[in-house]
């Protein structure tokens, strides 16, 4: 009978030996990394699916339709020439509120996406100059969305899209007009200490992927050879600080020249890191991926389109397709925006709105121009309570054909 007993369990060993061996069997607590592959809080490789939460905490001028007042403290700036500070500062809370809610999260999770990305701009973390401590909304921001994505089973990634001093030199970085970050120690410090900072409070949450330290960092149109070999390393001093309180999450690094340019990555940085890039009005031909497929091979390290989008449908569905095809997972730009078919909802234009457009557009940075242009203050508040209800999901446009393009349905 004992004889018998340690056959059968020889044969158990031995055909269970002989399978192929899954490191990751086991439930894991946060997202990892597995070679090319990203690994799951079951262990098993997943694509990502995403899309941006432009705008929210970071506006941008373009989704209000201005041409000249484009970056985030131009845009603050207009909203107190318009209607006063106070009711600037007002506008702004219940801006924030209404953009994105509970059920805009709940909507992207239906809808079949498995991860968002938040931009975040870093002064809603750290109050100002002369003290810069590590307070402000956007902690209580993120513990909102954060909450709401437990709930429904939906990953996030942080971005920080505006750096100290600025680590692009536009508008999208709230700089003025030249990457200091990289020239500067002081900005490079608070960034460490905000990304710590958030680290430190989220390290335990495993509804997060992981941190993308940098957005787009160094505009092509700058000295591109004396920035780009200090790009690294600042990401290793960033790295650095993020692993001093969290080793559980993912470090997201992008590449220079709008996070397009690899050949500042020789050598993987981070043992549990994804290396992004981000596309616009590319074709979608292979040659335009190839070569981060090629670093995918060579360091066998996961990569990610952390954004791409603001094309026709038929763009992003031949760009979406090409993406999966190579095991490349994505995360679309922009969730919501004003009056446009290429984001996921559409923001209906209230009836006077033009006016404040057409105000933005001639601006020119003169009193002159302010008292003799000025809007009525009443009007202007009346035009953007309208935009304020507007911007709520169950007063927008689906676009339908947009979510078809990605792959998912309505």
């Amino acid at each position: 009978m004992k004889m018998k007993t340690l056959i059968i369990l020889s044969l158990f060993f031995l055909t269970h030996l002989t399978e192929p061996c899954n490191l990751f069997s086991q439930n894991q607590k946060f997202f990892s990394v597995s070679g090319k592959e990203i690994i799951d809080l079951n262990g098993n490789p997943v694509l990502l699916k995403g899309i941006n939460l432009g705008n929210w905490l970071v506006p941008e001028g373009y989704m209000f339709h201005f041409n000249k007042i484009t970056s985030p403290r131009l845009i603050y700036d207009l909203f107190k020439i318009l209607v006063g500070e106070a009711q600037s500062n007002k506008f702004w809370e219940k801006f924030r509120e209404n953009y994105i809610t509970y059920d805009d999260i709940k909507f992207i999770k239906q809808l079949g996406f498995n991860s968002i990305r938040i931009p975040f701009d870093y002064k809603l973390f750290v109050t100002e100059y002369p003290f810069y401590e590590l307070k402000g909304v956007g902690y209580e921001l993120l513990d909102r969305v954060i909450n709401w994505c437990k709930k429904e089973n939906l990953y996030v990634i942080f971005d920080m899209h505006c750096a100290p001093g600025g680590q692009t030199g536009d508008n999208i970085d709230d700089s003025y007009g030249y990457p200091f970050l990289f020239e500067d120690e002081f900005y490079q410090n608070l960034t460490c200490k905000v990304w710590k900072r958030i680290a430190e409070i989220y390290k335990d949450e495993n509804i997060i992927i992981g941190y993308d330290l940098l957005n787009e960092p160094i505009a092509h149109y700058f000295d591109k050879d004396k920035l780009k070999p200090l790009l690294v390393p600042l990401y290793k001093k960033i790295t650095e600080a993020i692993r001093e309180v969290d080793t559980n999450h993912i470090i997201i690094y992008g590449g220079a020249i709008w996070d397009s340019d690899f050949s500042i990555f020789t050598e993987p940085i981070d043992p549990k890191a994804i290396y992004t890039f981000h596309k616009y009005w590319t074709s979608t031909e292979q040659e335009v991926i190839q070569e981060y497929i090629d670093f995918r091979e060579r360091l066998n390290v996961p990569i990610w389109l952390g954004e791409s989008g603001e094309n026709t449908n038929e763009w992003i569905q031949q760009f979406r397709t090409l993406l999966e095809k190579n095991n490349i997972g994505w995360c679309f730009w922009p969730y919501k925006k004003l009056e446009s078919e290429r984001g996921v909802v559409s923001i209906k234009k209230t009836e006077d709105y033009d006016e404040i457009i057409k105000f933005a557009n001639e601006f020119d940075v003169s009193y002159k121009y302010i008292r003799e242009k000025r809007l009525d203050k009443e009007k202007v508040k009346k035009i953007l309570n309208e935009y304020l209800e507007n911007i709520k999901l169950k007063n927008c446009v689906i676009n339908v054909e947009y979510l078809k393009s990605l792959g998912l349905s309505y």
